[in-house]
């Protein structure tokens, strides 16, 4: 579920922040994902007294801990958008620290592959953005092509070379261990139920474990950061919108159809790149994801329901009008998820030795989606500022690959 096409959300500053360089002395930190964590690592590098907030028992349980692992090159998107200028640098930054740290990750690259004619100026014009975004990549005929997938089927493919495979879990607990040695302060099991100004000056956050102030607030609640901003006074005017990615996985003796990462072109009309397999750093092939509503902002399965998600989505006029622009489109990744036959078959255009008995299921993960009221997708990362604070508002992938350029940004927003 990682696409992106706009060129023009940029940080938006409605007034600007009321802590100079130098002055910040306490920080907290919301969200124990890799944005969060990195974040407040920067922070602490900085010289910062960091507290990060998390409401779970345990770090990169949502977004960061249910992805494919993929650090990605940069080249879907827009030159000079933050996902371009970021995910270059990040591929570079977020493969270095890990291995630094000893996280276990692997530069294999992919292919994205064009199997029929009609998809090649497509993959052309990736090609020409790619260059543009200075990602390693060059178009290749089918003859070349096999010889990284021999069972890969293409009319022609493009071959990116920095796409690495990386535990991001693990460079969370990484991150985590720098914020120990710093003597930053990580509480889990942390819910912040609101938060309010303080006379002083910064913000008092209340919290299940008690109260928090704090000169400045970063908000990277993922799932939540619409619902953290409007408890801050913010009124946000995008809406986080849940879609849940389902994978398949190919069985164990079937793994050999695939040597690395198989991409198809994408749709430039569609917000997801669509469903494609990835070798994982234990050597099983994951297959997907596909893209459907979840009906719960933390919903991996169908069964999970929550009404207060559902009802808050069906409110939000730009649900509606996201499902009219893409009705069909949602129809059949609705009848994707429900069929394990119609998803072997989306996975054969790339693979055509891939059939319904190669694949069984093996989990699911939950894009924080922000949605406009028009129904439009904002494409590129959303941050917004105000007095004490900095609001993460959408982050989807590629933000694993370019969390540590993020949380630069970031501390220098705070630091301006």
């Amino acid at each position: 579920m990682r696409h992106g096409h706009d060129n023009h959300t940029r940080v938006v500053a409605p007034r600007p922040l009321a802590i100079g360089c130098g002055a910040v002395r306490t920080i907290a930190v919301i969200g124990g994902g890799i944005i969060g964590l990195a974040v407040a690592r920067e922070l602490t590098r900085r010289g910062n007294q960091v507290t990060v907030l998390e409401k779970e028992d345990r770090l990169a349980t949502h977004q960061t801990g249910n992805n494919s692992n993929v650090a990605h090159a940069g080249l879907y998107y827009p030159p000079g958008s933050f996902k371009a200028r970021m995910s270059v640098a990040g591929n570079q930054s977020i493969v270095r620290y890990a291995r630094e740290r000893g996280v276990d990750v692997d530069v294999c690259g992919k292919l994205v592959v064009a199997t029929s004619d009609a998809e090649l100026p497509a993959l052309h014009r990736l090609a020409e953005r790619a260059n543009a975004n200075g990602v390693p990549a060059k178009l290749i005929d089918p003859a070349e092509a096999s010889e990284y997938e021999p069972e890969v089927a293409c009319v022609k493919a493009l071959r990116v070379e920095s796409t690495a495979v990386i535990d991001f879990p693990g460079v969370c607990h990484a991150l985590a261990a720098d914020l120990a040695e710093s003597g930053a302060d990580v509480r889990l099991g942390t819910r912040v139920h609101a938060i309010s100004r303080r006379v002083s000056g910064g913000v008092e956050l209340h919290t299940s474990s008690g109260p928090v102030k704090a000169d400045a607030l970063v908000n990277c609640a993922g799932l939540h950061a619409d619902r953290i901003a409007r408890l801050a006074g913010l009124t946000p005017r995008t809406q986080i919108v849940p879609f849940r990615g389902e994978y398949y996985e190919l069985r164990p003796e079937r793994r050999d159809l695939v040597r690395g990462l198989i991409y198809p072109v994408p749709d430039p009309a569609l917000p997801f790149l669509g469903v494609h397999l990835t070798r994982m750093l234990d050597g099983s092939v994951h297959a997907g994801p596909n893209a459907v509503l979840a009906l719960r902002r933390e919903g991996y399965r169908w069964s999970d329901v929550s009404v207060r998600d559902t009802a808050e989505a069906l409110r939000f006029g730009g649900t509606w009008r996201l499902a009219s622009r893409f009705r069909g489109t949602a129809v059949e990744e609705v009848r994707r998820s429900l069929s394990r036959r119609r998803f072997a078959s989306s996975l054969a255009r790339l693979v055509p030795a891939i059939g319904p008995d190669d694949i069984v299921r093996c989990g699911s993960g939950v894009r924080a989606q922000a949605l406009r009221p028009d129904g439009t997708l904002v494409e590129d990362f959303l941050i917004e500022r105000v007095s004490y604070q900095v609001h993460v508002l959408n982050a989807p992938s590629p933000a694993a690959t370019c969390a540590l350029e993020i949380a630069s940004h970031i501390a220098s927003t705070l630091d301006s």
